[in-house]
């Protein structure tokens, strides 16, 4: 600092980041979301919302999930911290997989999501139906 300059209160000397901008290609947010909005996390987030789980259990659980695919998200979501992973040595070595208070708060949104689906998947499949539809009238006449 120069000197006669004097700092403002509250300023603590280094300049503020930008804020997020999810709109941005480089954004860390629009990482995040990518994640977070992805068919496995969810899943494997809702399934560990009542409580804790094996990885066995987990696979049974979610239909059509493979083994590497569960691997790896896991994986992201505990490096997220949203997922924990508790390791138990014994023989054979018991691992747990359990939702972190991150994870929680993130379960409280995703599960407006969820029922918002629950509650409105007919009217999508209604459109779904209609739009397919229209399609197919447009190429006859094309």
């Amino acid at each position: 600092m120069q000197e006669g300059t004097f700092t403002a209160p509250g300023y603590s000397g280094e300049t503020a980041r930008p804020a997020p901008n999810v709109y941005a290609a480089d954004c860390p947010t629009r990482l995040l979301l990518d994640r977070i909005a992805d068919k496995w996390s969810v899943l494997i987030l809702t399934t560990l919302g009542p409580g804790e789980r094996r990885f066995n259990g987990l696979k049974r659980h979610i239909d059509g999930i493979s083994q590497k695919m569960l691997s790896q998200t896991l994986r992201s979501l505990e490096r997220d911290g949203l997922v924990q992973r508790d390791v138990v040595p014994t023989v054979p070595v018991s691992v747990t997989y359990a939702v972190t208070p991150l994870g929680r708060e993130l379960l409280d949104a995703l599960q407006a999501m969820i029922d918002w689906a629950e509650r409105r998947m007919g009217t999508v499949a209604s459109a779904q139906v209609a739009y397919d539809r229209r399609e197919e009238e447009l190429s006859l006449i094309a």
